[in-house]
């Protein structure tokens, strides 16, 4: 039953190849066949299921860009997509932005990409931007008319569902909140923030009203709310001014002139004095160096004057701090505070302690820290409003929406790590009802 094969036929059922046949049921491949159920690929078949990448596959799941996959596998080099609103966080690792001319329900241009309370354009360091971790991301899907709908039906007849209301808001990025403003007013002809006064009360209802303002517009509230009346909240004056990138603080300049028909430098002043209101004005001015560049041998000659100006002599020449701690970079600052931990049996942290006091020693502090480490800055702020008895609930509510697009996993973990305890149950145990849930769903730990 063989068929004719010149020098004799093969094995039975086997096909003839010169030279012998391949082990039974393979393909014939020239150099050997690849492993079982690979494709042919020249130099050896990739990982198995993997695709045809030169160089090798990307990882498991990310589209193929070259030099390797963004974070997250969104294709945005360096920041995270346009419909995330994402919030001003501190220069060492971010900035980014919104119009501050249009009107603040109008929903975010172009131009406000590059200004934002944690990443965009105008952030000293953005090799470290692309490593934030927010807890709120833009919504997929995002359809402001269903949302309207759904928020009106929340406030209609008798009560209201604060928990529809939480659930829509806090599960949007901040430019999709702001469509969502805007077009509440287009539908009904109200604006939803003075209808939502009507419904929410207490610190439940600033929470909220809170996530519908831009970043600038929120930053001008919170600065003007701090400097109201008797008496000036100064470690909101700090964290603001001392986290702000130069393009977030003129916008800022700008949005609270606008607001409060005042000028906020001159507000300032009115509100602080000394060596602490020239640190202020100093930062306000909104000059400091936002590149990335690192000078060793400026670094050596900054830490020398640092200490010159410190600890190696009588008293404490403030003015060489200030204008060191305002106008240098943020990388360039790092390697100054390294240098000067050479050349002085102290830190720049506990030379500060030693050399200064009150708000200027604060405020000194609050820059090393940040550029240090942002989330932990952040954490210590949202430790310190719910330590001890009663509850910092402004800055509480203000850390949580102005930080939640930008890096408030990484502050969760350096919450657990400074204070031993998860920053989620520091909330439960100091807030309630939905007030809870809506702090809980904004750093995506609980809530819903």
């Amino acid at each position: 039953g063989s068929a004719p094969y010149p020098g004799g036929p093969p094995a039975a059922g086997s096909a003839p190849y010169p030279g012998g046949p391949p082990a039974a049921g393979s393909a014939p491949y020239p150099g050997g066949p690849p492993a079982a159920g690979s494709a042919p690929y020249p130099g050896g078949p990739p990982a198995a299921g993997s695709a045809p990448y030169p160089g090798g596959p990307p990882a498991a799941g990310n589209a193929p860009y070259p030099g390797g996959p963004p974070a997250g596998g969104a294709p945005y080099p360096g920041s995270a997509p346009p419909t995330t609103a994402p919030y001003p966080g501190a220069p060492p690792a971010g900035g980014g932005s919104y119009s501050n001319t249009a009107p603040a329900a109008q929903p975010p241009t172009a131009a406000m990409a590059g200004l934002s309370m944690g990443s965009g354009a105008g952030a000293p360091q953005a090799a470290v931007r692309s490593q934030r971790k927010p807890s709120v991301r833009a919504a997929a899907n995002f359809n402001k008319e269903e949302d309207v709908k759904l928020i009106q039906k929340a406030m209609k007849g008798f009560g209201c569902d604060e928990k529809s209301i939480i659930s829509t808001l806090c599960k949007r990025s901040n430019a999709q909140r702001l469509e969502i403003r805007s077009h509440f007013k287009t539908m009904f002809g109200k604006d939803l923030m003075d209808e939502l006064k009507k419904e929410l009360h207490g610190h439940l209802e600033n929470g909220v009203l809170a996530l519908l303002r831009d970043p600038i517009e929120y930053d001008a509230y919170s600065l003007y709310h701090a400097m109201k009346g008797a008496g000036t909240d100064e470690a909101t004056l700090i964290e603001i001014l001392c986290s702000r990138t130069n393009a977030q603080k003129n916008a800022l300049k700008e949005r609270y002139k606008r607001d409060y028909k005042k000028d906020l430098e001159k507000a300032v002043k009115s509100e602080t004095s000394g060596h602490f209101e020239r640190l202020l004005v100093s930062l306000l001015s909104a000059t400091r160096d936002e590149s990335t560049t690192v000078d060793r041998t400026a670094a050596k000659a900054d830490a020398q004057k640092l200490y010159q100006a410190g600890e190696a002599r009588w008293g404490t020449d403030e003015s060489t701090f200030n204008y060191i701690m305002a106008s240098r970079n943020f990388s360039q600052l790092k390697a100054i505070f390294d240098e000067y931990s050479k050349i002085s049996k102290y830190s720049i942290e506990k030379s500060i302690q030693r050399e200064m006091s009150g708000d200027l020693k604060d405020g000194m502090l609050a820059i090393v820290h940040i550029v240090r480490d942002t989330p932990g800055f952040f954490a210590q702020r949202l430790y310190k409003s719910m330590k001890g008895l009663g509850t910092d609930d402004d800055t509480l509510v203000r850390v949580c929406v102005t930080r939640c697009e930008v890096d408030m996993e990484d502050i969760k973990v350096r919450f657990q790590q400074e204070y031993k305890k998860s920053l989620r149950s520091f909330i439960e145990g100091d807030t309630s009802g939905n007030y809870r849930r809506l702090l809980l769903t904004m750093i995506n730990d609980g809530g819903f």
